[in-house]
């Protein structure tokens, strides 16, 4: 019986997955540009520690999401989120003189099994900067992939993507994020 509190983490096939956190009460631990270097740092070197390889990520004071494939079997997600919880929290803690503190709160995964699916959430979260009014081009905000993403995509993959709409893509995303900067 699945635990009715939580997300359910169902894993063990590779594939592609989005991922979606934010923090305990939504509280804005990585406000500031050393604080957001920090997670998006960890993220990107802790997601190839662990074998995922990042398609797309965005990270903000109160929450990230990131779609990546898996190694050929996901079941290591945990540990690699774990990983990234501790080390970030630990950090911002250390910052803020607050041990024990508690900093992240569940994450959620889904599993993009199927194309379409996939390429408009890799838009959505490249964009997801715009999505919350940080910036009007999301290539204008450092700690997401989308300028990452327009330098080394093959053109028509960048066209394809691109075109998609994410107007009615469903991704658990009721954060406010604050100035970031």
């Amino acid at each position: 019986m699945d635990w009715p509190h939580a997300p359910v983490h169902r894993l063990g096939h590779g594939g592609a997955f989005i991922v979606t956190c934010g923090t305990y009460l939504k509280e804005h631990h990585f406000r500031g540009r050393d604080r957001l270097a920090l997670l998006h740092d960890t993220l990107i070197s802790l997601a190839d520690r662990h074998e995922w390889r990042l398609q797309a990520w965005a990270v903000f004071s109160n929450h990230y999401h990131f779609i990546a494939t898996s190694p050929d079997d996901a079941s290591n997600l945990p540990r690699f989120i774990s990983h990234l919880h501790t080390a970030t929290s630990s950090a911002v803690n250390k910052l803020d003189n607050t041990p024990g503190r508690k900093v992240w709160h569940q994450y959620r995964e889904t599993g993009l099994t199927y194309e379409k699916s996939y390429l408009a959430r890799l838009k959505y979260v490249a964009n997801n900067p715009v999505h919350h009014g940080i910036v009007l081009v999301a290539t204008q905000y450092p700690w997401c992939s989308a300028a990452w993403f327009e330098r080394t995509a093959d053109t028509a993959f960048f066209k394809t993507v691109d075109s998609f709409k994410v107007d009615r893509v469903n991704v658990d995303d009721d954060f406010q994020p604050g100035h970031e900067c």
